[in-house]
């Protein structure tokens, strides 16, 4: 605090009067009249539950009474409801620090045309609730009253807040259409920021305008007297605002939608206050990765003597003696003796010892406890940390660490690499769940950080299918389907049977078939060896009605594409698959006996964009006997707006071709 008063007080000899432009709200809020309510869909955006008339923003700094400054947000949007599919957006919830920040002037109003009058319902105040996040966050909510078909509601409120790091970001772009969007940001020149954008409109930036601005602030005197201090500088205000915004609605295949929402977001660079040495608050990987280390709740304990962990080492090891062999059964006795309570965590809430001690932990404790293991092992392993594909995108150039939410570890054996993450029991050594490929992630390490990159693009799931089927007599055919799934598709069956059972994850596959169609002999392999794919068996048998002259039969039997997993007609956001894939399903049959072969499809070849995937279907007949085959490929996983026409009828035509059948037809 001294060091701080002395600072402003440092900034008393700029004096200068100042005035304040602000941009015009688009909407005189808390006042509608009848004419307000002839909002429709708009245009652009005709399946609209309800529009956002108008939303602004604006953050402006001032000075408080603990020797520093508050940053106050006020917030007012306007809504109109068009149906009851837009009822949720009558719901408003405000994120805040338990500490440090508070909400006041808190409005809500719903107004409602009858008879041509408008009728206006307050929000009571009883009717705002505030629920605890965790120990950090907590949330105040509430709901509109008196909502109709057709209502308009509005809010409007102030958040002060003394986290500075993070000046409120913005979003421009929601689930509903919006008319007009503005934020202004009133930034004084001593608080440098750097500006994110993101989002695929274009904003309109007003010309920014600079003036002089005084701030009073209050110094606490403690036991004497507080002590005013004027401190004055330059205030640029910014203004961004979009006009005609459409809805951006989460596609299949996306890791998330808010990295492609249109928003604007802030991070505190550093202090640069006149006639005082700027001061970095962001810094660089460099500082970033040392502080980490030298963290309590993060790398602190990684390379210390850890003697706690001694015997119980001895067991992870299990006499292994080859640092390869050693570092497998580290990680197995972690993954199987842990259990992960938290899968979105950066640090850790408790010492490792703790985390030993306990069988449990965030996903950060158990494998920062996996490398502190390995290290003790006199094994290099380094923490990864990343932000998981429905968490967003990190930022390459910044250390921004609230965009990270994952650690993993790395392990280096003769200059070979595995990452690994011991927290999900079906992971095998040297794997990561398919979450982890988000591209930018950072190995934190003392020294220089290194950059990784986690793409999905590099990831590629193979899967292979066998059906052969014959005659049984009597119209009964029978087979036996076998698949060896790609790995990712092997965990997510892994968990399922462990949620489950055996027994209930064959009912699923059952399921899928007609209801004539009886599965027996079912068994999976590999169970238990996380390394590798697990295998897929079981008999097939279905009995034909002997008096049916015509008998139609989809050679994919319950496997190929149903639908075309891209229905809209439009994307302007990327396509984000977890992974590249290969999928082959061959089948040998035997002509039904009793049967000849009226019709068959045609075989064909398709290729997707030139060389990055392709379709085949062939098919050919011989005397008693049908050999097809399948196969669809793509040979990457992101695929960029402009390609989304194509891929869709790619799909298209892929569904189209898996549904056609052989017509088997009844011999004289």
């Amino acid at each position: 605090m001294r060091a701080r008063k002395k600072l402003l007080i440092a900034l008393c000899c700029f004096w200068a009067t100042c005035s304040a432009t602000q941009a015009q709200d688009k909407v005189r809020f808390g006042k509608v009249s009848p004419e307000d309510f002839n909002v429709k869909a708009p245009s652009f955006d005709t399946a609209a539950d309800a529009v956002v008339i108008a939303d602004i923003g604006s953050s402006e700094f001032v000075g408080n009474n603990k020797g520093w400054f508050t940053l106050d947000f006020k917030h007012s949007k306007r809504i109109k409801i068009l149906n009851k599919k837009g009822f949720d957006a009558a719901t408003e919830e405000i994120v805040l620090y338990t500490d440090g920040e508070k909400v006041d002037g808190l409005k809500a109003v719903t107004y409602n045309l009858e008879n041509g009058t408008v009728v206006e319902t307050r929000l009571d105040d009883k009717s705002v609730f505030t629920d605890k996040l965790n120990k950090y966050l907590s949330v105040k909510k509430f709901t509109f009253p008196a909502l109709k078909e057709g209502s308009i509601i509005e809010f409007t409120y102030t958040q002060h807040s003394e986290y500075l790091r993070n000046l409120q970001p913005w979003t421009f772009q929601s689930e509903y259409p919006c008319l007009y969007s503005e934020y202004e940001v009133n930034m004084p020149n001593f608080f440098q920021y750097v500006t994110l954008t993101q989002g695929y409109l274009q904003m309109n930036v007003k010309p920014t305008i600079s003036r002089r601005t005084h701030f009073r602030v209050v110094v606490p005197g403690g036991a004497d007297r507080d002590e005013t201090v004027p401190v004055e500088d330059e205030v640029v205000d910014h203004v961004w605002s979009m006009k005609n915004i459409p809805s951006l609605k989460e596609e299949r295949f996306t890791t998330t939608i808010r990295n492609y929402t249109s928003k604007i977001e802030f991070q505190l660079a550093r202090y640069a206050f006149p006639n005082a040495v700027p001061e970095d608050k962001m810094g660089n990987w460099l500082t970033v990765s040392t502080g980490l280390m030298k963290s309590e709740s993060f790398g602190s304990e990684l390379h210390s003597n850890n003697g706690w962990m001694d015997e119980e080492m001895k067991a992870a090891v299990n006499g292994a003696a080859q640092p390869l062999d050693k570092a497998k059964n580290i990680f197995t006795y972690v993954r199987d003796h842990y259990t992960c309570t938290d899968h979105s965590s950066f640090s850790c809430a408790n010492p490792l010892k703790t985390v030993f001690k306990n069988k449990n932990g965030s996903v950060a404790e158990i494998n920062l406890l996996l490398i502190a293991m390995l290290n003790h092992a006199r094994l290099q392993a380094d923490p990864v940390i990343l932000s998981t594909r429905s968490h967003g995108f990190t930022h390459e150039l910044y250390p921004l660490l609230s965009r990270f939410n994952y650690v993993v570890g790395r392990l280096v054996i003769d200059s070979t690499e595995w990452f690994m993450d011991a927290s999900e029991p079906w992971i095998g050594f040297g794997h990561l769940p398919e979450r982890c490929y988000n591209g930018h992630a950072r190995i934190i390490k003392d020294g220089l950080p290194e950059p990784i990159y986690l793409d999905a693009d590099a990831m590629m799931e193979r899967k292979v299918t066998t059906v052969f089927i014959t005659n049984e007599g009597k119209g009964v055919l029978s087979g036996r389907v076998q698949t060896v799934p790609g790995y990712f598709e092997s965990c997510g069956i892994r968990e399922k049977i462990r949620d489950k059972n055996e027994k209930e994850y064959f009912k699923t596959i059952q399921a899928a078939y007609p209801a004539e169609t009886e599965i027996s002999n079912s068994s999976v392999d590999s169970l238990k060896l996380m390394d590798e794919p697990v295998g897929i068996n079981y008999d097939i048998k279905w009995k034909n009605d002997p008096s049916e002259d015509i008998i139609y039969f989809n050679p994919m039997l319950a496997e190929g594409y149903k639908e075309n997993p891209f229905k809209a007609a439009e994307r302007r956001y990327p396509v984000e698959m977890p992974y590249g894939f290969d999928e082959t399903f061959i089948l040998n049959m035997e002509i039904p006996e009793g049967y000849i072969v009226d019709e068959l499809p045609k075989s064909t070849k398709v290729t997707f964009n030139e060389n990055e995937g392709a379709f085949e279907y062939l098919i050919v007949k011989n005397d008693d006997g049908i050999q097809f085959r399948s196969r669809i490929q793509l040979k990457k996983a992101n695929y960029k707006p402009e390609d989304y026409a194509t891929l869709r009828d790619f799909f298209a035509f892929v569904v189209k071709k898996q549904s056609e059948q052989i017509v088997f037809k009844k011999k004289k």
